[in-house]
């Protein structure tokens, strides 16, 4: 690694291989790198154990870390990732090694000054996560075909208020479009069946790690 590379470290929560759960990547082998800290409280949060804790770890040691999983499939996700300005460095020195790099992020900071070639998935608050407010809107326009747009609901109203924005903003032009039941909360078969009823030009997703294995952390 370059001098420059050394000088930056970061809070990592955790760092482990799975199946990807969600977005077009789903079911892909992936390394997640997982870094601590949020702004954000969604009410439907599943983890809040990211807020806080984890270890200080140089960019180097995350490479190789990733790097000794042995899979091209790379996932920087939080917590909220972009809160680390480090995070910026984390992915560019990713896709440097020749990771397929996607960074999970709330949609509550720029993304502006991330990596061309990191697939960016902004997940846009709705009213039920408590955080709507907090959507920085200008990331709209910085949205390429590379990117996707995720909508994690809660209920019918929810829903009502994802389908408003993406006819008011013509969000399928921009990007493929990911929509989510919050677990516990709406019923996955209510969510589709919704979305079949009023053709939503979107994917409908269950997240597959849940499935697979419930709420175990580091999978």
């Amino acid at each position: 690694m370059e001098t420059s590379a050394r000088a930056f470290s970061l809070k990592v929560s955790e760092i482990f291989l799975s199946l990807q759960g969600e977005s077009s990547r789903v079911g892909l082998p992936t390394v997640f790198v997982r870094l601590t800290g949020c702004p954000l409280r969604c009410g439907w949060c599943d983890t809040a154990y990211a807020f806080s804790g984890g270890q200080t770890m140089l960019l180097p040691e995350i490479v190789d870390e990733v790097a000794a999983h042995g899979v091209r499939h790379v996932c920087v996700t939080g917590g909220e990732p972009l809160a680390q300005p480090a995070c910026l460095q984390l992915l560019s020195t990713l896709a440097d090694a020749g990771h397929a790099v996607s960074l999970e992020t709330s949609g509550a900071l720029d993304i502006g000054r991330v990596d061309a070639r990191v697939a960016r998935v902004v997940d846009l608050k709705a009213p039920g996560s408590g955080e709507s407010g907090r959507n920085h809107w200008q990331n709209l326009a910085l949205l390429t075909a590379n990117d996707e747009l995720k909508f994690v609901l809660k209920d019918r109203a929810d829903y009502d208020w994802a389908c408003r924005l993406i006819d008011d903003r013509q969000l399928a032009a921009l990007c493929p479009l990911l929509f989510s039941p919050v677990d516990g909360e709406l019923p996955a078969a209510m969510l589709a069946e919704w979305i079949v009823a009023d053709r939503l030009p979107v994917r409908f997703q269950l997240q597959l790690h849940k499935v697979l294995w419930g709420k175990l952390r580091g999978k």
